[in-house]
């Protein structure tokens, strides 16, 4: 019994001096890693600054969306070519909070979204000081290639995939029951397309990340094109509200067109790291 309760004092005992050896080794690693000007406090001071910068601009933006708050929701409406199907041609809205809640949720939306930019450069002058020149270089052009692209496949949705989707389900029983859609389910509805849509726009920008790092190949990308397919109508089914094969084949076709593109920025990404990888070993 007391050989016993040696050897546990003496496991607690290595177990606290590991420990305390980890907790110092963080340390030191912490301190190589800062730059030297710079110290623990002023990066979080640093932090501190861009982030209270961002959200004040996301409040000015937000407030600004909502004195304009009519005007993006009758865009937002036009997809639905004004409701031809319904009485009067308008979306109700059933509870007294509803209009200015749904005002407020869509005035947030696109003052966050008119804000990305700035809170994108922000990020940048925050980060920029601990890369190295050439991850920089990648920085200051993927991230506006990035919301650029982000953009345009919000737009896909909004021009190409919302419409015929919106009147399908709005034609669709009409001749059994008058369709009453409620202002705050279509707007919802509107903003997660537009927001998946541009997320799925991001995959070509992901797959040469992915194979910049080395873990992802062109060639693994290309063997599993046909997995990719299956995903691509299996995304379509998902991100589209309706479940006829017309509208997830407009959502799946140009997945499926991103992942090729994808697959050719990953050779190019490839490339790119064995060059890096031949200038290194030069020096």
């Amino acid at each position: 019994m007391f050989q016993r309760i040696q050897h546990l004092c003496w496991i607690q005992l290595n177990l606290k001096n590991l420990i305390q050896v980890r907790e110092k080794t963080k340390v030191i690693w912490v301190a190589n890693n800062l730059p030297n000007d710079m110290k623990m406090g002023q990066h979080v001071g640093e932090l501190r600054k861009r982030l209270m910068w961002s959200a004040g601009f996301i409040f000015l933006t937000t407030a600004l969306a909502f004195v304009f708050h009519a005007q993006i929701l009758t865009l937002l409406m036009e997809p639905a070519q004004g409701f031809a199907n319904v009485p009067q041609g308008k979306p109700v809205y059933l509870d007294l909070t509803e209009f200015i809640g749904i005002a407020m949720k869509a005035s947030l939306t696109v003052g966050v979204a008119a804000s990305l930019p700035f809170v994108l450069f922000q990020l940048v002058l925050f980060l920029a000081p601990g890369l190295k020149p050439n991850e920089r270089r990648y920085l200051y052009v993927l991230l506006p290639i990035s919301l650029i692209v982000f953009v345009i496949g919000a737009g896909f949705g909004y021009r190409v995939v919302f419409p015929p989707a919106v009147n399908f389900l709005l034609s669709f029983g009409s001749e059994i029951a008058t369709p009453m859609p409620r202002i705050g389910t279509y707007v919802n509805l509107m903003l997660s397309l537009l927001f998946w849509m541009g997320i799925v726009f991001e995959l070509p920008i992901v797959l040469f990340f992915l194979a910049r790092l080395g873990i992802v190949g062109p060639e693994w990308l290309a063997k599993r094109r046909k997995y990719a397919v299956i995903i691509a109508f299996v995304l379509g089914a998902l991100i589209t509200p309706t479940f006829d094969p017309i509208n997830q084949t407009l959502v799946a076709v140009p997945i499926i067109i991103l992942y090729e593109a994808g697959i050719w920025l990953a050779k190019l990404g490839r490339s790119l790291k064995n060059r890096s990888a031949e200038r290194a070993d030069a020096l």
